[in-house]
């Protein structure tokens, strides 16, 4: 099929659940139809249907041996079911555990124990993946980094979409051009999620003249992203990459302090979010704002993915290697270059239209 998209899943959790049931959601939709929850039906020459899942590495014997169309369904995953998935024939494979699995996660997740973990590089040259989509979990450095490395070496684009700085790297930016393959992330930002809304309040008041003193941004939810992100060590890199994404909007420091806050378990895969700003506009009069955001966490940031993906085919169509600007300014938290929203959408369609190289 000359428009396939070859996609391999990196940890078949909540996210990588609801992206796959919106490939088969939408795979019917006509270029001019107008529905909700697509920002692109065609992206390029590449409609949803084109995204083909071939491979997909997980560690809980729950997922591991299963066919994706029933992993994406396992536990602990409790997204939203939106759509039946037909049988895929492609088995969850057992990836390589490193340091996905933090302390609160333990109790939780089920690692296999009769599988040795599979050569992942060979798994993507067998399956001629082009793809591949890094969905494991927060804190995971050393597994997200090995999974890129992994990438390279089978020649396949990577897409990163959590918040451990690899295409926002300049060693590994290095890494992709040599090796003459596409790279984006890093974190992704949800279709309507709480950083992208934090970034449009913030970027609302610098328009109109009002100085912000200061700012939060609190989040929780029910899921395992949110009871493993009670493990502060594993934060670092997160809290940086929802705090740069929204300081960025911002021509002067601003106090913040942005995260998530605690896990709930019965919220399950909903995430509420509370945003409160400090500002003051003409004589010093002071302003306040406080929002409150609750949402479906996971199919919140397949709605970008979905175009993330078809960018990244683009870009190897193309021969692009390195970082790609525009697309990862449009779509994650914290990319290689931060850009207003309205500029980096103008940045993809100008890259979808081939005015853009990256």
């Amino acid at each position: 099929m000359a428009n396939e998209i070859r996609v391999a899943i990196v940890g078949v959790g909540n996210c990588a659940s609801a992206l796959v049931q919106g490939v088969y959601y939408y795979k019917d939709i006509k270029e001019d139809d107008s529905v909700p929850g697509l920002l692109h039906v065609k992206f390029g020459e590449y409609h949803v249907k084109d995204i083909k899942f071939v491979a997909a590495f997980d560690i809980d014997s729950r997922k591991v041996g299963e066919d994706l169309s029933q992993a994406i369904f396992a536990a602990p995953n409790n997204t939203r079911v939106f759509c039946k998935v037909p049988k895929l024939g492609v088995n969850v494979m057992k990836g390589h555990v490193l340091d996905g699995v933090g302390k609160f996660l333990k109790p939780i997740i089920q690692v296999d124990q009769k599988q040795e973990p599979v050569d992942v590089a060979e798994i993507l040259r067998k399956t001629n993946t082009q793809v591949v989509l890094n969905y494991l979990p927060v804190g995971s450095e050393k597994a997200a980094q090995w999974y890129a490395q992994q990438a390279i070496e089978a020649g396949c684009s990577f897409v990163n979409c959590m918040p451990v700085f690899i295409a926002s790297d300049l060693g590994w930016q290095k890494k992709f051009e040599e090796a003459g393959l596409p790279i984006a992330g890093d974190d992704v930002m949800s279709q309507i999620g709480a950083t992208v809304l934090h970034k449009t309040l913030l970027k609302l008041l610098v328009d109109r003249g009002v100085w912000i003193e200061n700012s939060y941004q609190l989040n929780v939810g029910g899921d395992t992203d949110f009871l493993n992100m009670l493990e502060e060590e594993r934060l670092k890199s997160k809290r940086i990459s929802k705090t740069s994404a929204v300081q960025a909007l911002v021509p002067y420091h601003v106090p913040l302090r942005i995260g998530p806050s605690d896990y709930v378990d019965f919220l399950e895969n909903r995430k509420i979010c509370y945003i409160m700003v400090n500002g003051k506009y003409f004589g010093d009069t002071p302003v306040k704002i406080d929002v409150k955001l609750d949402v479906f966490d996971s199919p919140n940031s397949s709605g970008i993915v979905i175009d993330v993906i078809r960018a990244a085919k683009i870009a190897l169509d193309r021969g692009i290697a390195g970082p790609l600007i525009s697309i990862s300014a449009y779509a994650f938290k914290h990319p290689p270059m931060q850009a207003p929203y309205e500029e980096a959408k103008k940045w993809v369609e100008e890259f979808i239209d081939g005015k853009r190289e990256r």
